[in-house]
C-alpha cells in the first residue's frame, strides 16, 4: 500500500492529496512506523482525528533547508528527541560517545544532535517564523521544569525556557495532544492553552493562587543543593494522575506552569491507540542503510500495559508514565497478536508481552482503579503496603490465551518481573506456568544490590526477598525437569554505595551467584530520585546525607568488584580491598575475592593444602 507510512517527504504528502500539512514532527529518531514508538503513536493519533501529518526525521541540523521540506505546517510543528533523551543516546555513563544508535539507519551515530529538543526548536523557529511549537517526548518531559544535568554537572531551566517553545507536553501525551490540535484548528492561539492537564507553559503570574503549589525559584535550586532537593520532592508528591494542583516554579521574568497530570486512559482509549493501522516497520527509505536496529527487539512484542508502580528510585517512570497502571483488553492484544502472526517474518515466537514491568497488567488497589495513587506511599516498599493486591490471573489468562493460537510456538516473558510482587502471590499458578511456559533458558530479575543502606536509597527490597525467590524458581525448575536459569542484574556506583558496600556486593556474587556478564553503572538522568541524590548528595526524603561515588576511579573499582573474577579486574579490585583494610579476601579460602599474585608455587601448593583441611 502507497500511502501506508506517514509522509517524510512533499511527494508522499501529495501521493495522500495533501498539499499543505496542518502538523510536522520533528524527530530525533528514525521513523518507526510501530506502537513502541512515541513519534508513531501521536502521529497516528493525529491522522486518525483527521489531522493532515508529516514527519521530519533525524533532520542535518547544520541544514535550514531540512527544516522546510515538508513545507510551512498550518498549525504548528511537533519537536521530539525521540525514544531516549538525547544525551543518553549519544553518551555512556562515562561521558565518552556512544559507537551505536539503534535508532537509527544501520545503527549510525551522529544522526542526532546533542540536547536535540532544543537544535530542532531552534532551527524550526528560524525556518517559520511565529508559528507553534510544542515539545514532548521523554527529553521534553523529564527536563519540564528546572532539573541537573549530569553531562554539565550543573542545574540547567525548564528545556521550554532554553528551547524558547510555546508549550510542553510531558508524560504519556496522547489526551493533552488532541485537546491542542483541536483547539489550534479551532482558531484559538497558542498562548491561551493555559487550561490543558499535562502541558507546562511560560506565564508572567499566578492565575489561580488557591491551586498552586509554589515550587523553590531556578535561583534557589541552582544555587542551594538543600533547595532542589525539596523541589524535586513537592514535583514527586504532585506528579501522579490524582493531582488537582498546578506547579509554578519562579524565574527572573516569571514562572514555569506545571498544569496537573493528564488523566490515565481508560481499556478502550489504550485499545483504540493500539488499533491505530501501524506499519509495525521502518519506513522504505531506510533499506538501503540496513534498517532501524530497534525495530528487532520489539516487532514481534507485545504491549500489555502502560505504568509502573514500583517505584525504583533510578526510574523515571513515575515522572513520565506514571505509577497508575493503564491495561489493554485481552481481546484487543489477541488481535494484535492475530496481525503478529500474519506477517511474513514472523517464525512462531513472541518476543515479549509486557511493559514497564512485565508482572504488573492489575492494578494494585482499590484506590488506582479510581484512578488515584497515595501522594506519600509506596505500593512495596520499604515494606508491602497492606492493600496490596497481588494478582496475576489476568496476565495468566492472557499469556494461554496467546500461546493456544496457531501459528504461535513459543510466547516469551522477557520485559522483566518484579520478584519481590510475584512472591506475593499466595497462589503459585502464574510462576509455575512462567517456568514451564515462557523462559527462553533464563529469566531476568533486578535485585541491583545487596547493601541494606544501597537498596534503601534504591527503594528495592532486602536480599533475603531475592533469596527466596531465586529458592523458588530453582525448585519449580527442578520439579518441571527444566534447566533454567536466573540473570541477576545489579547496579554499580549508586548513590548510597560506598566501597564497602561494593564489597559486601561482590561477596555475595562469590557466594550465591555466578560473575554477572554486564554490569551497569549507575547513569544520572533527569527526572529521578537517585539523579536527585547523586546531584545534593542528600536523601530528599528525609534530607540525610548520602555518599555518593563520583570520581570515575572509585567507579570504576566499583565496577570491577562486581566482576571481580574478571583477570582484567584484578588490580582494580585489589586496590579497592586494600583501601577498606579488607585484604583477608585476598587468599584461597572459600570466601576471598581474589588469589595473591606473586607467590612461591611450593608456598601454593602448601597454602591450598592448609586451606582444604581448614575446611
Amino acid at each position: 500500500m502507497e500511502n501506508r507510512f506517514l509522509p517524510l517527504s512533499k511527494e508522499e504528502a501529495s501521493a495522500r492529496g495533501w498539499q499543505q500539512l496542518d502538523f510536522i514532527i520533528i524527530s530525533g529518531d528514525a521513523y518507526v512506523d510501530h506502537p513502541s514508538f512515541g513519534v508513531a503513536i501521536i502521529g497516528r493519533l493525529l491522522e486518525a482525528k483527521g489531522f493532515r501529518v508529516g514527519i521530519i526525521a533525524q533532520p542535518d541540523w547544520k541544514n535550514l533547508d531540512e527544516f522546510k521540506k515538508l513545507g510551512r505546517p498550518e498549525l504548528g510543528f511537533l519537536v521530539s528527541a525521540g525514544n531516549l533523551d538525547s544525551m543518553v543516546s549519544n553518551y555512556f555513563v562515562s561521558k565518552k560517545r556512544r559507537k551505536a544508535d539503534a535508532y537509527s539507519p544501520g545503527g549510525r551515530t551522529g544522526l542526532r544532535p546533542d540536547r536535540a529538543v532544543i537544535v530542532y526548536t531552534q532551527k524550526a523557529r528560524e525556518a517559520y517564523p511565529g508559528l507553534p511549537i510544542i515539545l514532548g517526548g521523554i527529553e521534553a518531559s523529564l527536563r519540564r521544569l528546572a532539573h541537573y544535568d549530569y553531562w554539565e554537572n550543573r542545574v540547567r531551566r525548564s528545556i521550554l525556557l532554553d528551547a524558547k517553545a510555546d508549550l510542553l507536553i510531558y508524560g504519556m501525551a496522547e489526551k493533552a495532544l488532541v485537546a491542542v490540535a483541536e483547539a489550534l484548528q479551532s482558531g484559538l492561539s497558542i498562548n491561551d492553552l493555559h487550561y490543558i492537564r499535562g502541558t507546562v507553559y511560560r506565564s508572567s503570574d499566578i492565575e489561580n493562587p488557591e491551586d498552586t503549589v509554589i515550587l523553590p525559584s531556578f535561583h534557589e535550586t541552582s544555587n542551594s543543593r538543600e533547595a532542589y532537593a525539596r523541589s524535586f520532592m513537592l514535583q514527586h508528591q504532585y506528579s501522579d494522575t490524582g493531582s488537582t494542583s498546578t506547579l509554578a516554579e519562579p524565574y527572573e521574568n516569571g514562572f514555569v506552569m506545571q498544569n496537573p497530570p493528564a488523566e490515565p486512559l481508560t481499556t478502550e482509549e489504550l485499545d483504540t491507540i493500539y488499533r491505530l493501522p501501524f506499519a509495525r516497520n521502518y519506513h522504505p527509505v531506510y533499506e538501503k542503510a540496513g534498517g532501524v536496529p530497534a525495530i528487532s527487539e520489539v516487532k514481534f512484542s507485545l504491549v500489555s500495559h502502560r505504568g509502573c508502580f514500583g517505584g525504583c528510585s533510578f526510574c523515571a517512570l513515575h515522572f513520565h508514565q506514571g505509577r497508575a497502571v493503564q491495561s489493554r483488553s485481552i481481546e484487543a492484544i489477541m488481535e494484535e497478536a492475530e496481525e503478529l502472526i500474519g506477517d511474513s517474518d514472523f517464525k512462531g515466537y513472541i518476543h515479549d508481552v509486557g511493559g514497564p514491568t512485565a508482572n504488573f497488567r492489575s492494578k494494585p488497589c482499590s484506590r488506582q482503579e479510581k484512578g488515584e495513587s497515595c501522594p506519600n506511599r509506596m505500593c512495596l516498599f520499604p515494606e508491602p503496603c497492606p492493600n496490596l493486591k497481588a494478582d496475576h490471573s489476568e496476565y495468566l489468562e492472557l499469556l494461554r490465551r496467546l500461546r493456544k493460537l496457531e501459528g504461535v510456538q513459543k510466547v516469551f516473558v522477557r520485559s522483566g518481573i518484579r520478584h519481590d510482587y510475584l512472591l506475593l502471590d499466595q497462589d503459585d499458578t502464574f510462576m509455575r506456568e512462567l517456568c514451564a511456559n515462557h523462559i527462553s533458558g533464563q529469566l531476568k530479575v533486578a535485585p541491583e544490590h545487596v547493601s541494606p543502606l544501597v537498596l534503601d536509597k534504591m527503594s528495592k527490597p532486602g536480599r533475603k526477598v531475592y533469596l527466596k525467590f531465586k529458592q523458588k524458581y530453582k525448585a519449580l525448575n527442578r520439579e518441571l525437569g527444566k534447566d533454567q536459569y536466573l540473570v541477576p542484574y545489579y547496579m554499580s556506583s549508586h548513590p548510597g554505595s560506598t566501597l564497602e558496600a561494593a564489597i559486601e556486593l561482590a561477596s555475595f556474587i562469590k557466594k550465591h551467584e555466578h560473575t554477572p556478564e554486564q554490569v551497569q553503572d549507575f547513569y544520572p538522568t533527569p527526572g529521578t530520585l537517585s539523579t536527585c541524590m547523586f546531584y545534593t548528595e542528600l536523601d530528599p526524603r528525609n534530607m540525610e546525607t548520602v555518599y555518593v561515588p563520583k570520581t570515575q576511579h572509585e567507579k570504576a573499582m566499583q565496577r570491577a568488584l562486581i566482576q571481580f573474577k574478571n583477570p582484567k579486574n584484578y588490580s582494580l579490585v585489589y586496590e579497592a580491598l586494600k583501601i577498606t583494610g579488607r585484604q583477608d579476601l585476598v587468599g584461597y579460602g572459600r570466601k576471598c575475592l581474589l588469589k595473591p599474585r606473586s607467590v612461591n608455587k611450593n608456598k601454593q601448593k602448601a597454602q591450598s593444602k592448609k586451606n582444604a583441611r581448614n575446611r
